[in-house]
């Protein structure tokens, strides 16, 4: 059985996306990424992930959006996203505080992380 640590990123960004897959990956971790809220929500109900990344600007669905719906969804769906941290631009205490709510781990705003940081952060959240 494999001890590889498995992370959703739902990112719309195609630039940011694909760095985030390519540094998370080489740092040994399983990605599946998707690209809107729509195919965000879809893989978080299905769950299976240790720690899920969540854009909070996205199509379709907004990540506040998307925690809204699976935590309607009833304490099993809510269960598979035990672990979500908040991966957005948007330094707006409001929306953090929505997502808190919602039983969010954290938030890491892109823009305060170079890539050794991110890891190292992710790192933090997958084993705290």
């Amino acid at each position: 059985m494999s001890d590889t640590k498995k992370i959703l990123l739902i990112e719309d960004e195609t630039e940011l996306r694909e760095l985030y897959t390519l540094l998370l990956q080489g740092a040994g971790y399983e990605i599946t990424a998707c690209a809107d809220g729509k195919e965000g929500l879809a893989a978080m109900e299905k769950g299976g992930f240790d720690l899920v990344l969540l854009d909070i600007m996205l199509p379709f669905l907004d990540g506040l959006q998307i925690l809204e719906k699976v935590h309607a969804a009833g304490d099993q769906a809510a269960q598979k996203c035990d672990s979500v941290v908040l991966l957005t631009n948007l330094a707006q205490d409001q929306t953090i505080a929505k997502g808190l709510e919602f039983g969010v781990r954290g938030y890491m705003i892109k823009s305060d992380y170079n890539p050794e940081q991110l890891l190292e952060a992710i790192a933090d959240f997958l084993h705290n």
